[in-house]
């Protein structure tokens, strides 16, 4: 074999040992996001079966970067801002975020009013995306910093949907600000009426953001059933009163149906 050709199988064997180690590396992330908790040093160790030394480094490397932090006291890891914006940047660019654009769209023009699609996003409610209605006043979306779930429609129907643990946790850190006069701002009527959404299937804000603006969300879900995501109307009450909003409810299930087949 002439030198040539052992230098090309020596840059063929670094690359196949570089691209492996980096997979693993990604595997640390991977155990993380499925987590949907706190995960130990022991636990990462386990899971992606890597040498201490390499899962250290590894560790280091995401944690400077911002992908991953450490809980209080150090023993645990959960993923970082950094991933966490990372993650809902694939959700609103990923293959189905066309055909979702297109759905709703769709059924705002139906409705002949604003729609949104939203997700919770640490705690805060985040929009993927929103169409809007023809109309000449139109309600400023949240921004990047995220809304409070408990003063709209689709973080009350969110938080109604996460399991008991995950629910108590979020509502425990809330403040529940008042925005208008008929926001709620007590725990034992917020946790009520998340009861109620479950019930009814979908949730409501009258008022309670804004004055004069009233919203009905449905859930989105994935194939294996779980709401993944909040489909909402939103509308002046001049022109749509929360009860007429509340009639399309049947529509908007609709959509959030195939919405929620577009998550592969």
């Amino acid at each position: 074999m002439n030198s040539r050709l052992l230098t090309l199988v020596a840059e063929s064997m670094e690359i196949a040992s570089e691209t492996s180690s980096t997979l693993k590396a990604f595997a640390v992330l991977e155990v993380l996001v499925r987590a949907g908790r706190a995960v130990t040093l022991s636990e990462l160790m386990q899971a992606t079966e890597l040498p201490k030394p390499t899962l250290h480094r590894t560790l280091a490397l995401f944690e400077d970067a911002g992908f991953l932090t450490r809980e209080p006291g150090g023993r645990a890891y959960i993923i970082g801002e950094r991933l966490s914006r990372f993650g809902l940047d694939i959700l609103r660019n990923d293959v189905g975020a066309s055909e979702r654009r297109l759905i709703l769209k769709r059924v705002a023009s139906e409705l002949g009013e604003s729609c949104n699609l939203g997700v919770l996003h640490k705690g805060a409610l985040m929009y993927l995306d929103r169409a809007e209605s023809n109309w000449p006043l139109r309600l400023q979306g949240p921004g990047e910093a995220g809304l409070s779930p408990h003063c709209c429609a689709s973080g009350k129907l969110l938080l109604a949907h996460l399991p008991s643990a995950n629910r108590a946790r979020i509502m425990e850190h809330m403040s529940l600000q008042p925005f208008t006069t008929r926001t709620i701002t007590d725990q034992q009527v917020l946790a009520s009426e998340l009861d109620r959404i479950v019930t009814s299937g979908y949730a409501i804000d009258n008022e309670e953001y804004v004055l004069g603006v009233a919203c009905v969300a449905v859930p989105v879900q994935n194939a294996d059933g779980e709401v993944i995501a909040a489909l909402a109307v939103q509308g002046v009450t001049a022109r749509l009163p929360l009860m007429n909003a509340i009639e399309f409810v049947p529509r908007l299930k609709t959509a959030a149906l195939a919405i929620g087949s577009t998550f592969r």
